[in-house]
């Protein structure tokens, strides 16, 4: 598995404002299995997709 990363939020957002989970809703609402994670490097909420790598073949 790996994932995607669609967008980027700084973490210092205003008290009570959550762009990441308003974008990752919006994009569960159109189909896409999106949801947030924290990079602790980069002190950003990420919005992500997990995408299935296929297996290799034996």
């Amino acid at each position: 598995m790996s994932h995607t990363v669609l967008e980027r939020f700084p973490a210092g957002g205003p008290w009570g404002s959550w762009p990441a989970e308003d974008f990752a809703r919006a994009r569960r609402d159109e189909g896409t299995d999106a949801e947030v994670v924290m990079d602790l490097e980069s002190d950003a909420f990420l919005v992500v997709v997990t995408r299935q790598t296929p297996e290799p073949a034996h």
